[in-house]
């Protein structure tokens, strides 16, 4: 199996394409590293690139991208919706294929290494790469954004893990860590009640409901927190929203697709749905999505008298979650380990 990393670094500029251009050129230049999207957001004044390939590539691929944002980025200037702290904000690794979560662990340790030594950027690790529990949140990380680092730094506990504790205007700091893949899916419904939509997400999201009582009104725990009933699965976000003015959707992250599959969700959707009357009209995945998930699907899905070779498998998945419903589904752009092979 060939071993594969995605890496999706957001870089604080979403408006000058030139910048954003110079940033993508330094990083395709490193040999077997694919480019699979570039999202620029104006109003955010932030773009996040998608790059997948060989590990120590896409790690090679990630410091050239921050050497062109550190000379073309500063942040002095900087203004936006989206929280951020840097020139580059973050840059998580994700193991795609061939490769474990510690691979990419490591991935983030050595990018902070040679980040901090070449550019002299403050470097924080999140997520599976987090050394402490209050750095495992980016959020956490980011409180205070750019305009609270000065006093962040003063705070000993706030040290960065690599570099100088010490703003540097033009940059910032930045956060670097290992993470699973988070696959953006959405399921619609045939009604135009969002309600409805929200309270199924209510009952299969980890975070669940909110407790209340005879009145309506919330229930708060001896640690004067609501209490909360969980929801059905783990590692799942999930809210109703709307699709457009008629067509209410289940809208979700899946933070780890190997404990919360997307037929999983699926399904309970269809169950929980057709206790109101309700059905599922159409599947949406935003983004890109490993063949591994969608091959988990194939599977639940798959007739014994279809095709069972990765084809079929995912023509089944296709088919099931109803992805070709919204427009057409088109694996080698949307799988990223089949992306990353057109592309080359």
């Amino acid at each position: 199996m060939t071993a594969l990393v995605e890496c999706v670094p957001n870089f604080s500029e979403g408006r000058d394409k030139s910048v954003i251009k110079a940033i993508t050129n330094a990083m395709v230049s490193v040999e077997g590293v694919s480019l699979l999207d570039v999202d620029m957001g104006a109003d955010f004044n932030r773009t996040v690139v998608t790059i997948v390939g060989p590990p120590d590539a896409v790690l090679e691929s990630a410091i050239n991208g921050t050497r062109v944002a550190m000379e073309r980025i500063d942040m002095s200037t900087h203004s936006g919706e989206h929280a951020r702290m840097g020139a580059v904000d973050v840059v998580p690794f994700i193991p795609i294929s061939g490769t474990s979560m510690a691979d990419c662990v490591d991935l983030s340790v050595r990018f902070a290494e040679q980040a901090s030594e070449e550019f002299g950027l403050p470097v924080y690790l999140y997520a599976e790469s987090a050394r402490v529990d209050e750095r495992i949140r980016l959020p956490d990380i980011r409180r205070g954004e750019y305009e609270g680092l000065k006093d962040k730094f003063s705070d000993p506990d706030w040290h960065p893990d690599f570099g100088p504790a010490e703003f540097k205007p033009t940059m910032g700091a930045t956060a670097s860590g290992a993470r699973n893949i988070l696959i953006a899916y959405n399921v619609n419904l045939n009604t135009n009640d969002k309600p409805s939509a929200n309270q199924i997400a209510g009952k299969l999201r980890s975070s669940g409901v909110l407790k209340k009582d005879a009145r309506g009104q919330k229930i708060i725990g001896p640690d004067g927190k609501p209490e909360r009933i969980p929801g059905q699965f783990q590692s799942l976000q999930a809210a109703g929203w709307m699709y457009n003015d008629d067509i209410a959707q289940v809208s979700m992250n899946l933070l780890d697709y190997s404990l919360t599959g997307l037929h999983t969700v699926t399904e309970a959707i269809r169950n929980e749905a057709a206790i109101m009357g309700l059905k599922v009209t159409a599947g949406e995945i935003v983004g890109l999505v490993p063949l591994n998930a969608i091959l988990n699907a194939g599977e639940f899905y798959i007739d014994d008298s279809d095709n069972t070779d990765t084809r079929g498998l995912v023509n089944a998945a296709i088919s099931g979650l109803k992805l070709d419903v919204l427009g057409e589904f088109i694996p080698e752009e949307r799988i990223i380990e089949w992306a990353a092979e057109v592309i080359e």
